[in-house]
This record gives C-alpha cells, structure tokens and sequence, in this order.
C-alpha cells in the first residue's frame, strides 16, 4: 500500500481514545561530530505495529527543510547516507533515527512524522554539534617579524561553536604554582573553516634573559561547559 506523506500533518489529540502520538526527546540533544547518534521518536506504550501498512519521514531543517529518512511498506531509502530506522524497532513503535558519523552541518531541528493507517502523528525535536578543540604547542622560528624574540604559539584548531576563551600560564622552579600571564599575550580573532569549525592561534613573547631555566608555560583552553579545559605544556 502507498502512503501518502504529502497531506499536511499535525500531532493528533492524545486525549482521544487510541490517538496515535509519538514522544521525542525534550529540550535540545547535545553530541559531538562524529558521534554515532541516535534522536528518539517513540509511540508510548507497547505497540505492535504494521511495518507493511505504515511508514515514517524524517526531515532536518536548519536554513531550509530536507528529507533525511523515509520508510513506508517495501520502499526505503536514506537520503542521509547511513541513515536508517530499523523496521523490527517500528513494530514497537520505536521509529528512532540512527545517524552515524554526526557533522556539524546536521545540526538544527528533526521532525519525525509517522503514519500507521489510518492515524498520523508528528514531533519535533533539536540536535546540537560541537567539536572539541585540538592544540599544538610551538615554538616560532626567528624571523624579521619577530625582531628576534622567542615566542611560543598555541594553535586551537577545528572547534565549535565559536565562543573560547585562551590564556597562559607559568610555573618556575622557584615558585611550583602555575600563575597567570597577563603580558606579551597576542591572541588573533578567529577564523572559519569550510566543515564550519573555528580555529585560532595565541602568540605569548618569553623575555627568555629574564626566566631561570625550568620554567613550565601552559596554555589554558576553555571551550563549551561539556568540555572540560584543554592544557597543554612547554619546557624552557
């Protein structure tokens, strides 16, 4: 049997007598690129359904709405690669999306429209996509730039969202508590790659005639509040 999905489609009354309805997840579902993740779309209770005489859409929409999934009778077809829901969880009412390998551009909101002849219902729910930052500690080479000044450079690439905070840090074999550094920092605006990731790059200037030798830098790395903070050391 063909389903049509082209009829508009609203979430039925619950309070009718065997309404169909489906429950997602509450809130905004927060994961990382590259997760394998799953966005719940569920029929309350312990339904045995149909897989033949019913079917299921998924859309994303973010700047504009696209089919991801669509399932009805024998036609199947993910226009997400790898995207599936799995027919022996739809006859338990289970139509959850499965989406591996998450990307930040898949972020925004999922819609989850079921049909079990002849009722219908839908739910909405929103997906969230951070990248954790990655940091290289280097030291820059002497150049005309630099004047011949030593610096050390803490390259943060490939996070999101935007927002980070960076800051320096020593200890010295005199004092084995890392303080905080307040001058020589340099810490250039970010810049936007084309997978939609941040990095940027803190330049920290070492008075080097100044500093015993032993004298641990560290730079301080704060991304979201699900992250906790990032550090990595350099040895004068």
């Amino acid at each position: 049997m063909l389903l049509n999905f082209s009829m508009p489609i609203g979430v039925l009354d619950a309070s009718l007598p065997g309404a169909l309805e489906v429950e997602m997840a509450e809130g905004t579902q927060l994961v990382s690129r590259n997760d394998n993740v799953i966005i719940p779309c569920k029929v309350p209770g312990s339904p045995h359904l149909d897989t033949e005489t019913m079917g299921i859409v998924w859309f994303q929409k973010n700047e504009s709405e696209v089919t991801v999934f669509e399932l009805y009778g024998n036609h199947l077809k993910a226009l997400r690669p790898g995207a599936m829901v799995s027919r022996l969880g739809l006859e338990r009412g289970d139509a959850s999306l499965q989406l591996p390998g998450v990307q930040l551009w898949e972020a925004g909101e999922y819609r989850c429209k079921l049909v079990v002849t002849p009722e219908k219902a839908e739910g909405k729910t929103r997906l969230e996509v951070m990248a954790r930052p990655a940091i290289r500690l280097c030291v820059e080479k002497n150049t005309a730039r630099n004047k011949g000044e030593k610096h050390i450079l803490c390259k943060v690439d490939g996070f999101y969202p935007e927002a980070i905070s960076i800051k320096w840090e020593k200890r010295t074999p005199k004092d084995p508590h890392f303080q905080e550094i307040t001058e020589g920092v340099d810490t250039g605006p970010t810049s936007k790659k084309e997978d939609g990731s941040f990095n940027v790059t803190s330049r920290l200037k070492l008075k080097s005639s100044l500093e015993d030798s032993g004298t641990v830098y560290q730079c301080v790395v704060e991304h979201t509040p699900e992250h906790l903070p990032e550090v990595q050391c350099h040895t004068v």
